[in-house]
């Protein structure tokens, strides 16, 4: 079969690889745990992301090697950033399907999102002015306006302690007397936090023909979060909730968004009102549960680019979850010393079958046996290291 490549992680190979589509991965990391995947077909090397023009041109001297124009996916918003800029570059080699220019570099940039989203009429949280922030006295919001480079940055480090995408402050006050917060002012976004506990975030993920037109679709629902209600996804499962579908095709239609999507949305606890929070285009974590469950987001999108196919559509099974045990473990912790979760109950809702991991995966285990070789390798090397430091 015609290859996909992957500017992206493990569980979009594993998503593509259930389709039984050979998967090449480009990535500037070596020896990363997907490309010990069973569904890994080759290795693209790239410059560092950072470097957007060498990435491209990297990519441009692999193509002719494929045979073919291949679909080209991406998972995080620095690749999709790079696609994006230099997307006249790349689409004489590569089969993608994009937002038209403008508004792919608004759904990039949170705060240009919520300005959009507010002239439409879109269910946003209320934004709030810096100036405005000291008469606020809910909770509030802080967010980066754009998590391009967002993971590693000092900033993320020292406003939410290295974890999270965002921070919660019990007041406008107390998040307008935070030093880093009034230095950065500029790169946060703030706004009127949305009350409810990690179960109450939804995600309508789907893929969109040009204009808006959802071809196929499922929603998912967190169960756990580290750290909780800010974090990254650690316990995930997929739902049933029409009116969601239908919001989140209407938000769609009105966009004119095109190609695969993720829309992000809070219940609120207080009102029962749906927010929306934001949206991503791109592939992301979501697609192996989805592709475990009857709906391969991926495979949609490679069977349109490559011919055309408009899928029928399946509803998600709900049978299965999604567990990363690296944050799932300190998501456990933190709701215990909160007095949430007690060890028993968080034993038991682990003990729910069938299951997909982050990493593990019993039919496809090399993956994880690298990750683990890695780790202790780099725990020998350090402990040689302080040893011979002593002896000497």
């Amino acid at each position: 079969m015609t290859p996909v490549v992957l500017m992206g992680g493990l569980n979009v190979v594993r998503a593509l690889g259930l389709a039984r589509i050979p998967v090449i991965i480009a990535s500037s990391q070596r020896r990363m745990p997907s490309m010990a995947s069973r569904y890994c077909a080759g290795v693209i090397e790239l410059p560092p992301i950072s470097e957007g023009e060498a990435v491209v041109e990297t990519l441009i001297r692999a193509a002719p090697r494929l045979g073919q124009r291949v679909p080209l996916f991406y998972d995080n918003d620095e690749r999709l950033e790079v696609v994006q800029t230099w997307r006249a570059a790349l689409e004489p080699h590569y089969r993608m399907l994009l937002n038209e220019p403008a508004l792919g570099d608004v759904l990039l940039d949170k705060s240009r999102f919520q300005e959009l989203a507010e002239r439409l009429g879109l269910p946003v949280p209320r934004r709030i002015e810096w100036d405005a922030l000291a008469a606020e006295r809910g909770p509030v919001l802080v967010k980066p306006k754009t998590r391009v480079a967002w993971d590693h940055s000092s900033l993320r480090q020292q406003l939410c302690g290295g974890t999270g995408k965002a921070r919660v402050f019990a007041s406008g006050a107390e998040a307008r007397a935070n030093p880093l917060a009034a230095q950065y002012a500029s790169l946060l976004s703030f706004q009127e936090y949305v009350p409810g506990e990690d179960d109450a975030i939804w995600s309508l993920h789907g893929f969109a023909a040009p204009g808006g037109e959802v071809l196929e679709w499922f929603v998912g629902r967190k169960i756990r979060t580290f750290p909780a209600h800010t974090g990254d996804s650690s316990y995930l499962q997929l739902a049933r909730e029409q009116s969601l579908v239908a919001l989140g095709r209407d938000i769609a239609r009105r966009l004119g968004l095109a190609g695969i999507f993720k829309m992000d949305f809070k219940r609120s606890s207080a009102s029962g009102r749906d927010y929306l929070f934001e949206i991503n285009t791109r592939f992301n974590l979501w697609h192996y549960l989805g592709a475990r469950c009857g709906v391969n987001l991926p495979q949609v999108a490679y069977e349109y680019l490559l011919y055309g196919r408009r899928p029928l559509h399946a509803e998600a099974r709900l049978d299965v979850r999604w567990l990363a045990m690296r944050y799932d473990w300190p998501a456990y912790q933190e709701l215990h010393r909160a007095g949430k979760l007690g060890f028993g109950a968080w034993l038991a809702s682990l003990a729910y079958q069938p299951m997909v991991y982050d990493l593990f995966s019993w039919s496809d285990p090399q993956p994880f046996l690298r990750h683990w070789a890695a780790k202790l390798r780099s725990a020998f090397t350090r402990r040689m290291h302080r040893w011979l430091a002593t002896a000497s």
